[in-house]
């Protein structure tokens, strides 16, 4: 699964401000990430906004990014959710025509067991050939999904390939890592820890900021996978602030903030997400300015 090793982006949806989605913006976005190092893109994930985004939708910014990547990375399309059943049945009848692997988070709400999570993801891995990547971020989901149940399901199920783990506790990325099947993809889903994880054997990242910075990001991701650790820290002192900027309030309005004022698109977020403070985006635009 090499296709997925190095810089994802979890790409935003860009919004006019009349909270349509913006065509030609996404567009923009696309190919600022593509012709500046990003190894693959993630579609209609939680940064995509996908909780308040209609099915028509959906389907209008997935065919619109397979059209524009016309095959030059792969793509990977996030399909998920707590109702075990409407999540098998998505993945047998979706047309995945142009995706190269789903992005699968770990149920949310019900808080399941354990147990729970494998039988979800046992249901999910049988009923479709694509290359599964689990998805654990507690801070969403409201229950972390353990080390010990990632590898099981990883050793299980030949499709399930990695994990994009984005609970921010390095103790269990170091748990994933000395535990896992020898070509199991650890995905860092925590900007902040995704150098360390990489250096430390992970796959590399799917991240936020990187398609901001996707040239400087990828190239920190790259040098930190071949343990080149001092040329890559010094990208990484360079990216703390922004990281930490960009999820003080929520996400993805401080990403889209930064995108504003990197002439991407404009900062639009839908309900019950609300446009980064003023403050915070003074504090965003001065760091723009002075990169």
């Amino acid at each position: 699964m090499q296709k997925f090793v190095g810089t994802g982006v979890a790409l935003i949806t860009p919004f006019k401000e009349d909270l349509s989605v913006d065509i030609e913006a996404l567009k923009k976005l696309v190919n600022f990430n593509i012709k500046n190092g990003t190894n693959y893109l993630v579609i209609n994930g939680t940064t995509a906004e996908s909780a308040t985004i209609t099915k028509e939708e959906k389907q209008q910014i997935i065919d619109l990014i397979i059209k524009e990547n016309n095959n030059r990375v792969p793509l990977v399309l996030g399909v998920g959710g707590n109702n075990t059943a409407e999540v098998v049945k998505e993945f047998k009848t979706r047309d995945f025509t142009g995706i190269d692997g789903i992005l699968s988070v770990a149920p949310y709400y019900s808080k399941p067991t354990q147990e729970g999570f494998y039988k979800h993801y046992k249901a999910l891995a049988e009923a479709t050939e694509l290359p599964i990547i689990l998805y654990n971020v507690p801070g969403r989901t409201a229950k972390n999904m353990e080390p010990s149940t990632i590898i099981r399901l990883a050793n299980d199920f030949t499709n399930i390939v990695g994990v994009k783990e984005a609970g921010n506790i390095q103790q269990q990325y170091n748990s994933l890592l000395k535990n896992k099947p020898e070509d199991f993809l650890i995905i860092s889903g925590d900007d902040d820890l995704a150098l360390g994880v990489a250096l430390a054997g992970g796959s590399g990242v799917i991240s936020v900021i990187g398609q901001a910075f996707p040239h400087q990001f990828s190239k920190m991701i790259q040098l930190g996978l071949g343990g080149e650790n001092k040329e890559a820290y010094q990208i990484h002192f360079k990216l703390m602030d922004i990281i930490d900027y960009i999820f003080e309030e929520n996400n993805p309005a401080g990403i889209k903030t930064v995108l504003k004022e990197l002439g991407i698109c404009g900062n639009e977020v839908r309900l019950p997400l609300v446009k980064a403070s003023n403050q915070l985006t003074e504090r965003i635009a001065n760091y723009v300015a002075s990169f």
